[in-house]
């Protein structure tokens, strides 16, 4: 698809307008959140979707108790969008898994899990298994798309992680027999990796899932290679015209996953190749584009074995069968809280001790000035 002189300056303008703004990645998400809050509706007071989060930090890690309940897109992403600072995607293509996870005794919310099929290309995983995924081997990807699967939203409420390192609590969670046990359930499995990447590359020094050994390592930086997402408005209206430009037809497949980013690449693309004949417009949106891909980072990626020593043979179809490690039992559910129950009673102790503890709830609809990077 070319587009003509005109087009291709207009739909070029559409970017450049947009990301010239911006130039912290934390600068971008903040605009990003703010606008979507903005179409969030308002809610009476003592009826929000804020009440149902966790509020008594005057409770001890070893005094809680907790449950994950599988729930609809429409309930997680009403209570997950005003806690995260990210913007939240309603449908995801593959599998998916939803969790809000309660406190038992208080009924409360402590956080948000969301599974997913991983992505195929995965420098980490790559060196981990000693080679890429071919791709085009019915055998090899049959094997990876029944045995791994990707948290991609692992976020506690606040100030519930920074008072008990929730961050970890719901990672160690993703990394249980439970977890295992449920996605074998429901798409047969065996399920043996499990991967998330940090939310923040270069931009914080530190991430939720460091120090989790051994039920999560680190294995290396992604790649990042793309600009990030314009907002949604923009994009809508930008897709919409492309498509009236297409014959009607999207630019990528309907049921592709991560749609928006693959469309989004495929415009860019289209324009770029129709701008090549104009240098100057050619020179300044392709420099506009490599100034957004400054906004992305690489991030480090974490990997969970759920508890097996030969994931990378049963993943290379060296073997058909998993063994378990001797520590295979600490991956129970009750094994991984009691692991973080040790860990956030220091915590809590600490901050209790040095007067640090937070007692005010961070939610994006009642407080607009809530830090991006926490």
């Amino acid at each position: 698809m070319i587009l003509n002189e005109k087009d291709a300056r207009y739909a070029a303008n559409v970017f450049i307008d947009y990301f010239q703004n911006f130039g912290r990645i934390d600068d971008y998400l903040r605009k990003v959140k703010l606008e979507r809050m903005s179409k969030y509706p308002t809610s009476l007071p003592g009826i929000g979707p804020q009440d149902d989060m966790f509020d008594d930090f005057t409770m001890h890690p070893n005094d809680m108790e907790f449950e994950c309940r599988e729930v609809s897109t429409e309930i997680f992403v009403n209570y997950l969008e005003i806690v995260t600072s990210h913007a939240v995607e309603v449908s995801v293509p593959g599998k998916s898994i939803k969790w809000v996870v309660y406190e038992k005794n208080t009924n409360k919310i402590v956080g948000f899990i969301r599974l997913g099929s991983p992505t195929i290309n995965s420098l980490p995983r790559n060196e981990f298994l000693g080679k890429p995924l071919d791709t085009l081997n019915a055998n090899v990807m049959k094997r990876f798309n029944d045995s791994c699967i990707m948290g991609f939203i692992i976020v506690p409420t606040q100030p519930f992680g920074y008072n008990y390192l929730g961050g970890k609590l719901l990672a160690a969670i993703c990394c249980s027999h439970l977890t295992s046990d449920t996605l074998n359930a429901k798409y047969g499995g065996p399920f043996c990796m499990f991967e998330t990447t940090s939310l923040y590359g270069s931009t914080k020094s530190s991430s939720q899932y460091d120090g989790m050994k051994p039920f999560l390592r680190y294995k290396g930086n992604t790649q990042s290679d793309f600009a990030p997402l314009i907002n949604d408005d923009n994009f809508h209206r930008l897709n919409d015209w492309f498509k009236d430009r297409n014959h009607k037809k999207p630019l990528i497949d309907p049921m592709a996953s991560s749609r928006k980013l693959k469309t989004q690449t495929k415009m860019i693309s289209i324009i770029r190749n129709s701008l090549k004949s104009n240098h100057n417009e050619y020179n300044r949106f392709i420099s506009a584009c490599n100034g957004a891909k400054d906004l992305t980072e690489r991030k480090r990626q974490y990997m969970s074995d759920y508890g097996y020593d030969n994931v990378k043979e049963y993943f290379n179809l060296e073997t058909n069968t998993l063994n378990k490690k001797d520590n295979y039992d600490r991956y129970s559910f009750d094994g991984v809280v009691e692991w973080w129950r040790n860990k956030a009673s220091r915590r809590y102790d600490t901050l209790q001790s040095d007067g640090r503890l937070r007692h005010d709830l961070e939610v994006w609809n009642t407080n607009e000035n809530i830090d991006i990077i926490r």
